[in-house]
């Protein structure tokens, strides 16, 4: 009789307690991920907050490249005011490739190239790329991890409704591409 009650006491606790674990372990890695993308949220604002210093730098020099300044102004607008992963991941789609080319247009300008004030503001962007891109492998594997936990059995069955979380993955072509290097004889 003992042993019934101390088997049927262990499939009460096992019945209430591993739905709850399970429940738990889900919530938990979804804070997880919210906690990560805050992380990506602040290095995006500091990339955000050093944006209009550079062209304010690069303003002077580059006089008719103005139309490359407004655009990129303009993106970092849109990207500040974004919500959420994917109104956030658009707007950072766009304006990734916009600093690419206005770095790429800074070439032509040896003045500016070796002004003080932009190669300060160029190696704080290069930091702050840096923490982006550590925020983002944090935000990505913790991402992974909530995905798992609610496809998989037995999690699938205590989801709650919370839907799949995306990846935030920013298309990197312009970084990937080989570099093109012209020797020029002066």
């Amino acid at each position: 009789m003992e042993i019934a009650i101390i088997i049927v006491f262990v499939l009460i606790v096992l019945l209430i307690g591993v739905p709850i674990s399970i429940s738990n372990n889900i919530v938990r890695l979804d804070r997880l991920c919210d906690e990560a993308w805050s992380g990506i949220d602040v290095a995006l604002k500091r990339r955000h907050d050093l944006i209009p210093n550079l062209v304010e730098c690069v303003k002077g020099y580059m006089k008719q490249e103005q139309t490359v300044l407004s655009q990129v102004i303009a993106l970092r607008n849109e990207a500040v005011h974004a919500h959420g992963p994917q109104g956030v991941l658009a707007a950072e789609r766009a304006l990734v490739p916009a600093l690419s080319g206005l770095f790429a247009r800074v070439e032509a300008y040896p003045d500016l190239k070796s002004s003080a004030n932009f190669l300060q503001l160029q190696q704080e962007l290069v930091n702050t790329e840096d923490r982006i891109a550590a925020a983002r492998r944090f935000y990505n594997n913790n991402v992974r991890a909530f995905n798992v936990s609610i496809e998989t059995f037995p999690g699938s069955m205590f989801r709650g409704g919370r839907p799949e979380r995306e990846f935030f993955e920013v298309e990197e072509s312009g970084v990937r591409a080989p570099v093109n290097v012209v020797f020029t004889n002066n």
